[in-house]
């Protein structure tokens, strides 16, 4: 029978029993961040249990939100445009900007993690789907990726946007920030998620719609907040 290492099980003393779930995100976050043993800075993320069926198509939970303190994590956005828009994106912080990326994506390159496309241009990004589809790479105006405000979709996901979208099995996982962010701000960047995903309840869906949050580390165990407070937020 595998045995644990002496740090995971000091860890797991750590988290609440499955009958006491941690109170608050600041009580989370905290034991997230003291149960954490890992020699490298760790991501701290949530996952999210909803009362839906995404194989319904009007209870599938996505959209974006700006964390306020962003994730830890260096983005490198590229932006597929022409004219004008190619100098605004650069001038915002884009990484990369100009059609001639493309061919270099029909080539193989895929050096980036976010990509922002002008509606005018599209007829052309539509041609890198199957490589960029099946990665989640691929500009989506739902997304806020397709558009012509390049400048403020850079600027957003320079800051700290994400993307999120409910699984098949009903579930949401996001990243919230690093171990080595303060509580504060961890607690903020769960709470504003908390908050998107609340409002983006769909209207199809019935009974419960918060099951179950949990936050956790890379390596550390996970931590179960009471569903209870963001219920009553998201009550209807």
């Amino acid at each position: 029978m595998p045995r644990h290492g002496k740090k995971y099980a000091k860890a797991a003393t750590l988290a609440p029993r499955r009958e006491t779930p941690a109170a608050s995100s600041t009580e989370a976050v905290q034991i997230v961040k003291d149960a954490s043993f890992a020699k490298f800075d760790e991501s701290v993320e949530v996952a999210v249990r909803l009362g839906v069926d995404p194989r319904h198509a009007d209870q599938v939970v996505r959209g974006t939100v700006v964390l306020p303190h962003g994730t830890g994590k260096s983005v490198r956005v590229l932006v597929l445009a022409q004219g004008e828009k190619v100098k605004e994106g650069e001038e915002a912080g884009a990484d990369y900007a100009g059609l001639e990326y493309v061919q270099k994506i029909k080539d193989g390159w895929l050096d980036f993690d976010v990509a922002v496309a002008t509606p005018d241009v599209m007829g052309q990004v539509g041609q890198l789907g199957r490589v960029l589809g099946p990665r989640g790479l691929m500009p989506s105006p739902k997304a806020g990726t397709v558009t012509f405000d390049v400048g403020k979709a850079v600027k957003e996901i320079k800051a700290g946007k994400i993307e999120f979208r409910v699984d098949k099995t009903g579930n949401l996982h996001a990243p919230i920030g690093r171990v080595s962010f303060p509580v504060e701000n961890l607690q903020a960047n769960l709470d504003a998620f908390m908050e998107t995903v609340v409002r983006a309840k769909p209207s199809a869906s019935k009974g419960m719609y918060i099951r179950s949050v949990t936050v956790s580390s890379t390596m550390g165990p996970g931590i179960r907040i009471d569903p209870n407070l963001y219920r009553r937020v998201g009550a209807r």
